[in-house]
């Protein structure tokens, strides 16, 4: 099955301007920053206590997601890869393109206790590309398709010679590597995470001159597909798709924040140039994963403003029997997003209150049409008229 991730990708490449296709990754990697506490919440805690989904229900959850075939990209740490990708084989029939974190870098050493976030970023890497493509180290060329060909490569600069340097030197080889093994990848650039690395008038423009000088000298054969970076705000984030039409950027989600900051959020990155999401905490908090991608979805591709989408997505939540972290007037609030991993609480730390609700999974219709493979304008009549039968009583929205 042709994966819709690759669609996307030649259709903004043959279109770079006038094409309207958007790429949303569900990052379910955070195993590789915060430990036990990555699943979230569990539902059945009582109050006071740190009681956290297990393992197996995170990867639950991600073979429910990939079954709904609403978002591109899976990312996930690679053992929970080997689970699915090379044991189960979920992806091998879905248009949903699996990725593995391909480094860990210091910085989101994020786990209770740890104070490593606070000291520069230093490259680090855990994953190895034989074992996340075949199962097992020094993988023949013809068993390297067996598992996953892309992952995320993470970079944190802070302005400092050796720092940077150093961090420069380990992309390299990684590059070198993923290039001999027919590994492609996508480069998330950090905010540095040195307080006042960088004046923060010129932080925006200091990540876009780092992407451009760091990629000058990489040529198309071991370049990123595409770029994740904090959203910068409209005027930096137009002046780096203006750079390069063909360098493809993304945003990260950073903290969970409200409901509209989801949704208010990939719709701007989209209306200033932005073609890809990859939302983690976003998504992982939510009271209903399903549906709050759904309605990601329905931002993006222009079915649903914002704002009308909170107002929704609650409505489907009462519908579903599910009780919303707020409520609906402080969920349809804009708020100030963290845009780095160790600046945010861990899921289900002290410092984060509402509960997660036991997920409801809704009906799902027997013959789904195959979004993934439609036109723009095509899913755009598929979703309306979705949404015009779901609060018309036929709650079939997955």
């Amino acid at each position: 099955m042709q994966k819709s991730l690759d669609r996307k990708l030649a259709a903004i490449h043959a279109d770079p301007q006038g094409c309207r296709e958007f790429i949303i990754a569900d990052a379910k990697d955070a195993d590789m920053a915060f430990g036990i506490g990555a699943p979230g919440r569990s539902p059945e805690r009582h109050d006071g206590e740190a009681r956290y989904k297990t393992l197996a229900e995170f990867r639950e959850q991600i073979r429910q997601i990939v079954r709904q075939e609403v978002v591109d990209i899976m990312l996930m740490s690679a053992s929970t890869s080997e689970v699915l990708t090379l044991q189960e084989r979920i992806f091998d029939d879905s248009p949903v393109t699996p990725a593995i974190r391909a480094n860990d870098t210091t910085d989101i050493h994020a786990f209770r206790g740890s104070r490593i976030p606070e000291a520069p970023s230093r490259p680090f890497r855990t994953a190895s590309l034989d074992h996340v493509q075949c199962g097992y180290l020094d993988c023949a060329p013809e068993e390297r398709s067996r598992g996953v060909d892309l992952g995320l490569y993470s970079m944190t600069f802070n302005n400092d010679c050796e720092l940077d340097l150093a961090t420069l030197e380990a992309y390299g080889r990684f590059r070198e590597e993923a290039e001999r093994k027919g590994f492609r990848h996508f480069l998330e650039v950090f905010n540095p995470n040195l307080p006042a690395a960088v004046p923060a008038d010129l932080l925006p423009f200091f990540i876009n001159d780092v992407i451009a000088r760091t990629l000058a000298g990489v040529t198309s054969a071991s370049r990123p597909i595409f770029l994740k970076i904090p959203y910068p705000g409209p005027k930096a984030l137009e002046e780096l798709v203006a750079y390069d039409p063909h360098l493809i950027v993304g945003i990260l989600g950073g903290s969970s924040g409200t409901t509209r900051d989801a949704f208010q959020l990939i719709h701007d990155a989209h209306q200033h140039g932005g073609r890809v999401a990859l939302f983690g905490r976003k998504i992982n908090n939510a009271e209903n994963q399903l549906a709050f991608i759904e309605f990601l979805r329905h931002v993006v591709d222009g079915v649903i403003a914002p704002d009308e989408a909170v107002r929704a997505y609650h409505a489907v939540l009462a519908k579903l029997g599910l009780t919303p972290h707020r409520p609906l007037e402080e969920d349809l609030m804009v708020t100030a997003g963290v845009m780095s991993y160790a600046g945010s609480p861990p899921p289900g730390s002290s410092q984060q209150t509402t509960a997660q609700q036991p997920e409801k999974a809704p009906r799902v219709r027997q013959e789904r049409p195959n979004v993934a493979a439609m036109t723009p304008d095509e899913r755009l009549a598929y979703h309306q008229d979705r949404l015009r039968r779901m609060f018309d009583g036929d709650s079939e929205h997955t």
